[in-house]
């Protein structure tokens, strides 16, 4: 059918939110039985993740990666049951960091009854590995200082969008460096440098665990934000490709910026985003696709003021509703073709 495509934007590390779409839990049914079946694959864990999850603000252990972790693992594979049930399975999944785990667990590499297993072990193997941070910064990679060792360039998740990662001490040191030099920075609620080479030895660990699970080739498009490329099959049966992310930046921005691009044309692009902060589909909007209105921004979650409450559900059936209208306007269109 001859409509806009939906592109499942799922967040990862920095964008969990208290109550992250906790407003869905109870309320849809597909939603709150992945959650469940989800926190039940934890045992006693999962009781203890949920508490979490459902911690009204402030919560300041959401920052530490053994709960922001599997918390966004699970939520983001839970929204994507969500649309696959109110609508259909999304055209195109793409994620951030974690984020592309639960794609994988959507496109079926990893199999449902085995998120809990994944969740689990991608937080065990972390160890004392990757102690630090991550800093958001609001300048593109050229504008970044030349010698930032031990910090690094974490993810690429705009033009202008740049994160870094490392040591504490290091980190607040390049802080200093770049915003004396006016540009502006906001740490990000990480107890980890993730995407960094701190993360080898974790991401070793994880490659045997995932081994264990056997990856199967991919049923749904995904691209990439590793490679910013579709999927191939050898690398979604490969554990070490998975693994490895844990230490490897995230090409966010590239993954996106190529869909857009593609996309000038109607019928465009729905890209939904799952971040209630709307930060996945933040530098799309300024590329030409979406300006243009060919491809549409269409919001998931209630943001992070309201998310975890009732405004969840209104506005995830307000993104049901768009994808539903922008696919009759567009078969309507080509009837008349």
């Amino acid at each position: 059918m001859n409509h806009p495509q939906t592109v499942l934007l799922l967040p990862g590390q920095g964008a969990q939110r208290e109550r992250m779409a906790a407003g869905l839990y109870g309320v849809h049914k597909e939603f709150t039985a992945a959650m469940t079946d989800f926190f039940d694959a934890l045992g006693p864990e999962g009781d203890r993740l949920a508490a979490q999850w459902l911690r009204p603000a402030p919560n300041p252990r959401l920052g530490e990666a053994h709960i922001a972790q599997p918390l966004l693992l699970g939520v983001g594979f839970a929204l994507g049951r969500a649309v696959s049930a109110s609508h259909a399975p999304p055209g195109l999944l793409l994620g951030h960091s974690v984020g592309e785990l639960a794609a994988a667990c959507l496109a079926g590499v990893f199999r449902q009854a085995d998120l809990g297993r994944l969740a689990a072990a991608r937080t065990r193997v972390l160890g004392d590995d990757g102690r630090g941070g991550m800093l958001a910064v609001a300048t593109p990679l050229s504008g970044l200082p030349l010698d930032m060792y031990p910090v690094v360039v974490a993810a690429v998740n705009g033009p202008r969008q740049t994160v870094l990662a490392g040591p504490l001490d290091a980190l607040e040191h390049v802080d200093g460096l770049l915003r004396a030099a006016g540009h502006t920075t906001l740490r990000l609620r990480s107890d980890r440098a993730f995407h960094s080479p701190s993360m080898a030895g974790a991401a070793r660990r994880l490659a045997h665990e995932v081994a264990a699970l056997r990856p199967a080739p991919a049923r749904s498009p995904l691209i990439s934000t590793r490679t910013a490329l579709p999927l191939l099959d050898r690398q979604a049966v490969d554990a070490t490709f998975w693994a490895d992310q844990l230490a490897l930046p995230v090409r966010y921005w590239p993954a996106l910026s190529s869909l857009l691009d593609a996309s000038g044309t109607d019928p465009g692009l729905l890209l939904l985003d799952a971040d209630p902060s709307r930060s996945l589909s933040a530098p799309a909007r300024r590329h030409p696709a979406v300006r243009a209105g060919t491809t549409r921004v269409v919001p998931l979650l209630a943001p992070p003021r309201s998310t975890g409450g009732p405004a969840d559900a209104e506005i995830f059936e307000q993104a049901v509703e768009s994808i539903e209208e922008a696919i009759t306007r567009n078969t309507r269109a080509v009837s008349r073709r």
